[in-house]
């Protein structure tokens, strides 16, 4: 596993957003699996100002998001489809039927298999150690499927749902297919995320934290900013 440490978040999203533009001149026609949450935000935005500025073609692309709340409509403000769409498909040419948002289990393992697979994932990490909505105690075989959340993950989401009632299920890429996935970026950003970074990449390979099974592929990169490496502590 390669480490890299930007010194603050702004680097770190630069980092990130120049290693997906590598992977897209490298192949064209390159399958990109994408997060959300807080930490990608400023990988979206300097990915869109590429866009913007340099005229980096992204109609080649093909695109899998990493999961969805379940039980919310597809303009629901609160949806990843929707934060998708405000934070990089409506700035990029991105063809539509190239974007994919999970929605049925089964299906979606088909497509991912019908596009030849994820070249380049890219994934966060919850502080209950979880990657996508993979919760502790996830199967390191498992596939895209439905899950309850923790109830960590539906505290930690109530701030964006600003009031409104945080589903308790959730479609997510399971940990196997993750794995499967040929080059993995592990974003993660800010001092509460220190210590479970410390588990995920130099603790022991377990389900009880999730993103421990990075351990076990052979192409990630983890890019950290300083509070959030464990080895600043």
């Amino acid at each position: 596993m390669r480490v890299l440490v930007p010194p603050d978040y702004r680097t770190l999203s630069r980092t990130a957003s120049e290693l997906v533009l590598k992977a897209m001149r490298t192949k064209r026609k390159l399958t990109l699996g994408l997060p959300t949450g807080n930490t990608p935000l400023g990988m979206y935005e300097e990915l869109v100002r590429s866009y913007r500025e340099q005229q980096i073609d992204f109609s080649g692309i093909t695109t899998f998001n990493l999961d969805e709340y379940l039980g919310l409509q597809r303009n629901d403000p609160h949806s990843y489809r929707f934060y998708m769409q405000e934070h990089f498909f409506d700035h990029v040419n991105v063809p539509p039927p190239n974007v994919h948002i999970p929605e049925e289990a089964g299906r979606y393992e088909e497509q991912i298999r019908e596009a030849g697979g994820i070249d380049l994932l890219v994934v966060g990490i919850g502080l209950n150690g979880h990657i996508a909505f993979n919760e502790p105690g996830s199967s390191f075989a498992s596939r895209t499927r439905e899950v309850m959340l923790a109830p960590e993950t539906i505290a930690n989401a109530e701030t964006h749902f600003q009031g409104a009632p945080v589903p308790s299920r959730a479609i997510t890429m399971g940990i196997g297919t993750i794995l499967e996935s040929r080059c993995i970026i592990l974003l993660a950003s800010g001092a509460s995320k220190a210590d479970i970074v410390r588990r995920a990449l130099n603790g022991p390979v377990s389900e009880s934290v999730p993103a421990s099974a990075l351990q076990t592929h052979q192409n990630v990169i983890a890019i950290l900013d300083e509070d959030a490496n464990p080895d600043e502590e």
